[in-house]
Parts: structure tokens; C-alpha cells; sequence
């Protein structure tokens, strides 16, 4: 007690030194910016509907930005954190609630599902609104 304190050198919580990089760390760090990217993403479709409800000339504008090619990449890209960030949110209410999907080949094989999923869907989306 009355020697000087020493500075615990461990890390408070498992971090990067500690875990070796894996699907569902990856998965996580994915649903987050995700999350973040859902914030721009609203701020876009809202401007949308603003542009909209002022007026043709207005609505014209921002119907370029979203038809040309940048513009179709964002949305994809948009889509793609929708969807992912949705069958991300099913997977943790399935672990907080009946806890399930805990085993770490379940959870690995759930969280390449939800990449894949979100990937092949915004490409469904995309090519449906082209093609229909």
C-alpha cells in the first residue's frame, strides 16, 4: 500500500493485440459504419422528397445527381447498408433474445450471410429498377 502505484500494462477489454481478426469482428466494425452511413443516406432521400414537394425545376436537379452514374453508385452503395444493417439488426435481436447463433461457426456462417445478402439484394433492387 505505500509503494507507488504501478500502471497495469494489460488492456482494460480484449482489443486488437488480444482477438485475431475474424468474420464476426468484421461483421460488427461493418454494422456500425453502416449505421453511419444510413445517417447520409436518410439526409439524401430527404432531400429528395424536399426537392419534390418544391417543385419541378428543384425535383430535375436532384433527379440528374441521382441518375447519373455517381449517383447510382450511391445509391447502391445506400441500399447496400440497408440491407445489411437489416439482416445485421435480426441477427443481434436473435442473440439478445432466445440466444442463439452464439456458436462461432454459426456466427461466422450468419455474419458471410448478411454481406452476401446485402450485396446480391441492392443488386436486385438496382437491376429491378432499371429493367422495370
Amino acid at each position: 500500500m505505500s509503494g507507488t502505484p504501478r500502471a497495469d500494462t494489460r488492456p482494460l477489454s480484449p482489443h486488437l493485440q488480444i482477438w485475431r481478426p475474424h468474420l464476426t469482428m468484421a461483421a460488427s466494425i461493418t454494422h456500425r459504419i453502416t449505421g453511419v452511413a444510413l445517417y447520409f443516406g436518410t439526409f439524401l432521400i430527404t432531400a429528395w422528397i424536399v426537392a419534390l414537394a418544391t417543385g419541378a425545376e428543384c425535383y430535375s436537379t436532384i433527379e440528374g445527381l441521382v441518375t447519373a452514374w455517381y449517383g447510382q453508385i450511391i445509391m447502391y452503395l445506400w441500399a447496400v447498408a440497408v440491407l445489411y444493417h437489416f439482416a445485421n439488426g435480426i441477427r443481434h435481436l436473435l442473440w439478445d433474445g432466445p440466444n442463439i447463433g452464439f456458436e462461432p461457426k454459426t456466427a461466422s456462417a450468419v455474419s458471410l450471410f448478411n454481406y452476401v445478402f446485402a450485396f446480391v439484394g441492392a443488386a436486385a433492387i438496382m437491376a429491378a429498377t432499371i429493367w422495370l
